[in-house]
């Protein structure tokens, strides 16, 4: 699911700092509800969803408000955009939800507050790196190779390599939000890069006490879209029969089919793979591995079914889930037995967001109180873990109107747990996280910020104009291109590249035996 990543919202590299290098103003797509008594639809979804939905402030000009804008821009620009990082390696199971974070969300613990940011910005590259342009024939694939993303998109400074990428299904039977190229030469007709796997570099490891493996999910649903396309029937999942998740869900987190090129093995299947190779990798060197796996939106639901699954095959394996906005997944049955398999789950929510109301609006947890009577309900949905609720209207620095895009932004969250302190509290004053990066792809920043709306694209819509004066879609760097090589040469091109890694990055002497590249001679 997503709102900083929807469909049209092309990237642009992106500082090692977390400052965009430059902003492109963009009118996408995107419509908002307006506030007021005037819009009937915002007023039914708010009476029916319990929002509250404030009127726009009106606008006071004076000299006062100008130089106290003036300031706040001032301060905007010139502030460090990161805090700076702390060594946590003595806390590490409390941060992973050991004790369910009890007594570190109300208030928040800083040091927690650092990771779910590092965790968002995890998930927010899925969205940051993938191609969405309609034009495009690599649409639905990931715009940079697994050694250039974490690079272009200013992430280096979090401490982590992408080891690989996985692909999920995006045939009929998915719904179609799903992004597929319309053109012959399409680079895949059948797949879309779902996220990918990444580690901590030693560097890292050190500072947070072990060595964690992230897996992060892409989800690209609306809400609309979250409302259409999974309000289906409840699946079985696992050994215990009575635990079931949501049908589409499941579809493609498990889809595959042997004609294609990158899903003859399942998101599912690709993702386990590489996290048993990796586990046992780094258990071999006598190393603590931890797991986590984050997602916003859709993306958090895929972290869940992720989570049951690691936790149900390897042993002793702490594993947490840090997601935002996202959707229930199953049935209370299905959430007994996540936690009875050990699976922290810290859920991100905004109050006002719509998508972690569904599926079931109506049939879900709320029913619970009610079993006396008619026994267990295995028929509806219920949240798994623990929530950390924040509020739009905390934040002096966003519009306090109806936007069902905006709520939903995987960039505003993170812009509210930058600023979060308590539910009692306003919003932090030292907030470090740019503010500029919440209208990435929706228009949430009050104006006189004058951060430009939906922003985020490459320049030109990336056409660029060639050595005859006309304007082109630009064919990529080679290494950038979705691999149409055969296993055996695929196999070959990671041998390369783990070769280059162990030569020039000696934090890493030794991964060529976690991968199996010795069989290739």
């Amino acid at each position: 699911m997503a709102v900083s990543n929807m469909p049209g919202c092309s990237p642009i590299p992106i500082h090692r700092s977390g400052r965009p290098k430059s902003l492109i103003c963009s009118h996408n797509a995107h419509v908002d509800h307006q506030p007021g008594s005037n819009n009937p639809l915002a007023k039914t979804l708010s009476n029916l969803l319990h929002l509250r939905i404030d009127k726009p402030q009106s606008k006071i000009i004076g000299n006062s408000l100008f130089q106290q804008n003036s300031h706040l821009e001032s301060q905007r620009i010139s502030a460090p955009s990161s805090s700076p990082k702390e060594v946590v390696s003595h806390m590490w199971r409390e941060l992973h939800g050991s004790s369910d974070w009890d007594g570190m969300l109300d208030p928040l613990h800083p040091s927690l507050r650092r990771e779910i940011i590092k965790y968002g910005e995890f998930a927010q590259a899925t969205y940051d790196g993938f191609d969405f342009e309609t034009s495009s024939k690599y649409r639905g694939s990931c715009r940079y190779n697994k050694k250039k993303l974490f690079d272009v998109l200013g992430l280096t400074k979090n401490g982590y390599q992408v080891l690989d990428y996985v692909y999920a299904m995006s045939h009929a039977e998915i719904p179609s939000w799903l992004e597929r190229s319309r053109f012959l030469d399409a680079w895949s007709k059948d797949s879309n890069w779902m996220g990918y796997v990444a580690v901590s570099d030693d560097k890292e490891t050190l500072r947070i006490g072990r060595r964690d493996i992230i897996v992060a999910w892409r989800g690209t649903m609306t809400p609309a879209e979250c409302f259409k396309d999974f309000q289906r029937r409840l699946e079985p999942i696992g050994c215990n029969s009575e635990a079931k998740v949501e049908h589409g869900f499941l579809s493609i987190y498990k889809s595959r089919r042997e004609s294609t090129r990158y899903n003859k093995s399942s998101a599912s299947e690709q993702v386990m793979t590489m996290i048993n190779k990796v586990v046992e990798f780094y258990r071999n060197r006598g190393e603590q591995v931890s797991l986590t796996i984050t997602g916003h939106s859709l993306g958090g639901a895929l972290a869940l079914l992720n989570a049951h699954e690691v936790a149900s095959t390897i042993p002793n394996l702490s594993v947490s889930v840090v997601s935002f906005g996202a959707p229930r997944v199953g049935n209370a049955a299905f959430k007994e037995e996540i936690e009875t398999l050990g699976v922290k789950a810290l859920r991100i929510v905004m109050k006002q967001d719509l998508v972690p109301k569904m599926p079931g609006v109506v049939l879900n947890e709320g029913l619970q109180k009610i079993e006396e009577i008619t026994g267990t309900l295995d028929w509806v949905f219920t949240h798994v873990g623990t929530m950390l609720e924040l509020n739009v209207t905390s934040s002096p620095h966003l519009k306090h109107r109806f936007s069902v895009m905006g709520y939903h932004n995987l960039e505003t969250y993170l812009h509210l747990v930058d600023g979060y302190l308590s539910a009692s509290s306003g919003f932090r004053a030292d907030a470090k996280r740019d503010m500029a990066l919440v209208n990435k792809s929706c228009d949430m920043l009050v104006d006189e910020l004058r951060i430009p709306k939906n922003w985020y694209q490459l320049a030109n819509k990336g056409l660029i104009c060639n050595e005859h004066g006309r304007w082109v879609q630009p064919e990529r760097d080679p290494e950038d291109i979705p691999s149409p090589l055969s296993a055996v040469q695929q196999q070959q091109h990671q041998y390369q590249q783990y070769q280059l890694i162990i030569e020039n990055e000696g934090a890493y002497l030794g991964l060529g035996s976690l991968y199996g590249l010795s069989d290739l001679g």
